[in-house]
């Protein structure tokens, strides 16, 4: 792709990477560009290395690309750490006073920002203004963007702080266009203004809102804390309530209790949290109560890289819980199929009565991309239970009735003049505890047996891309979705095919073995060490990948070094 650009804001934790990085987003998306934006930040709240990197286009973007087209470095070590990652005819834009650099180098644009920051705005914290002015005016957009996002952004301050953000902001923009004068980055602008900027996490919490989530309970941890960010953020306007419990052993417990009362239930946490939250996970399976668990992940084991990257999680998530009980997992990869299957979530854990999980991870929970606007008229709200008018004259009410489905007629206590019972020991069909060999093997057979069945039979399928014929086929769920669609379309010269699996579990094996018939190359790209979906994919259909693409250093795939891998394979 060829009219794009990589721009990368670097310094230390504290120094407003996320100010300006945010405001840079809607700077672009405003004006017509595509973006893909991710932030790379420490676990830390005051120095170390962060940085923000946005790639922009006139047409839709999935990933990010390795090297950089302009560097801003807020800090003498950022000029270090990432000039080798510098495109070859990259920028580096620096203070060189502040940073008190005294060597010459082609490839950098001095710029006084603090100074400017401290002369016009009265305090160098303005030097993101500045750096998003003189980014502006270097990539070609019209000051105008700039000063109704500051505007936007700053609505609720002072006026006086909104005029001196503009001022520093139009003397960075006015230093560029007096001194860079190179039109290198000025490249052809898209159709993006009215798209929707966003991320997966957003789209996840607007798609349980959509699906009628009234309880959400989470104890915060990263990288899931932005959904429950979100959920508070709306509670009042949409009726909900949202707990932060005192622990995920709490926070899973609450939404089953909430979900046997009959209200929509959702949880989020990451790796260590979902750990806690296993025996509730069993006991969701046991009593067949309809719940929803996002799950983050990142590196792992214990603390791991808490603001990190991965996809370790898989055989843990299709694994976790004591005894056999059904379940279904997702793995979105992009904006799109979060918000969708999050809204499918709800509706499955309530039709089937069990635990749904979203897996994601920090990379496209995080990650901004610019979407078109979701299409509400394919959305289906359903609720699986018995209405108060149908529990109107139910007598002898078995909560587990044995049915050719697996699925009992569900009724919320209150609504129904018999007692509803739910209990975690082995239980009759009325829901008393019971030690009967012949029950148990029953009840076993109900809650796994046909359910799984029923869930196989309503599998979201595999989305394959020209794999009939293809040299290689590369294969992929969740996060790596974007970077196998691009680097598909950037290896012209070979036949690439690539399947991404929006649901991992049930396995969709069927669909899979018909997909990969007669494939000559399959590679299979995830971010483990482990080969989790390689090995899934054996165990489920007997096919054994050509080779496993790994990478499990906390940071994602980006597009050149995904090519790279692919190009020594064919």
């Amino acid at each position: 792709m060829d009219n794009e650009l990589t721009i990368k804001i670097a310094g230390e934790a504290g120094q407003g990477m996320q100010t300006v990085g945010g405001a840079l987003c809607n700077v672009f998306k405003n004006a017509g560009f595509y973006i893909f934006a991710a932030q790379d930040y420490m676990s830390r709240i005051r120095g170390g290395n962060n940085f923000y990197q946005i790639r922009i286009s006139d047409k839709p973007l999935h990933t990010l690309r390795q090297n950089s087209d302009i560097m801003v470095a807020l800090d003498n070590k950022s000029v270090d750490i990432h000039r080798k990652s510098l495109s070859k005819n990259g920028v580096m834009v620096l203070d060189r006073k502040r940073f008190n650099i005294t060597e010459e180098d082609s490839a950098f644009f001095d710029i006084p920002m603090y100074s400017i920051a401290k002369e016009v705005g009265g305090n160098e914290i303005f030097v993101n203004s500045v750096a998003c002015g003189f980014l502006a005016e270097m990539t070609g957009v019209d000051f105008s963007y700039v000063d109704n996002v500051l505007r936007t952004a700053f609505a609720d301050k002072k006026k006086d702080l909104i005029e001196k953000n503009r001022e520093t902001a139009q003397a960075g923009y006015d230093f560029a266009r007096n001194n860079f004068k190179r039109d290198t980055f000025k490249i052809k602008k898209g159709t993006a203004k009215d798209t929707l900027l966003m991320t997966a996490s957003d789209a996840i919490g607007l798609g349980a809102i959509k699906a009628g989530c009234k309880f959400y309970s989470a104890y915060p941890m990263t990288p899931s804390t932005g959904l429950a960010n979100l959920m508070a953020q709306y509670a009042k306007r949409f009726n909900m309530v949202v707990e932060q419990a005192e622990d995920e052993i709490a926070a899973i417990n609450m939404i089953i209790g909430a979900s046997f009362a009959g209200v929509r239930s959702m949880t989020g946490t990451s790796g260590g949290g979902f750990a806690l939250m296993v025996e509730g996970l069993s006991l969701a399976g046991m009593t067949e109560t309809p719940i929803v668990i996002y799950e983050g992940q990142r590196p792992g084991p214990a603390t791991g890289f808490p603001t990190r990257t991965e996809q370790g999680d898989l055989d843990f998530l299709i694994s976790a819980g004591h005894g056999e009980f059904a379940r279904l997992i997702f793995s979105p990869g992009s904006i799109e199929e979060a918000f969708y299957l999050t809204i499918k979530a709800f509706n499955m854990a309530e039709k089937y009565q069990i635990p749904v999980l979203i897996m994601s991870d920090q990379h496209l929970i995080d990650s901004y991309r610019n979407i078109g606007m979701f299409d509400l008229d394919k959305i289906k709200v359903q609720r699986y239970i018995l209405s108060k008018e149908e529990s109107k004259g139910v007598k002898n009410y078995k909560r587990y009735q044995i049915t050719e489905s697996g699925i009992s007629p569900r009724a919320i206590p209150s609504w129904i003049e018999d007692p509803v019972y739910a209990d975690s020991d082995e239980h009759t069909e009325e829901g008393h505890i019971t030690e009967d060999a012949g029950i148990r093997t029953m009840m076993v057979e109900k809650r796994f047996y046909k359910k799984m069945a029923g869930l196989s039979n309503e599998i979201e399928k595999p989305k394959a891309f020209d794999v009939e014929g293809a040299d290689c086929i590369l294969i992929g769920f969740g996060s790596t979705y974007g970077v196998l669609k691009e680097t598909k379309e950037s290896i012209a010269d070979k036949k690439i095919g690539y399947i991404h699996l929006p649901q991992v579990w049930p396995f969709p094996s069927a669909d899979m073995i018909e997909l990969l018939k007669g494939a000559k190359n399959i590679i299979v790209v995830e971010n483990n060490a482990g080969a989790q979906l390689a090995r899934l994919l054996k165990r489920e259909t007997g096919i054994q990948a050509n080779r496993s693409i790994l990478k499990f250093d906390g940071r994602p795939f980006n597009l050149d070094f995904l090519i790279q891998q692919i190009r020594q394979e064919i």
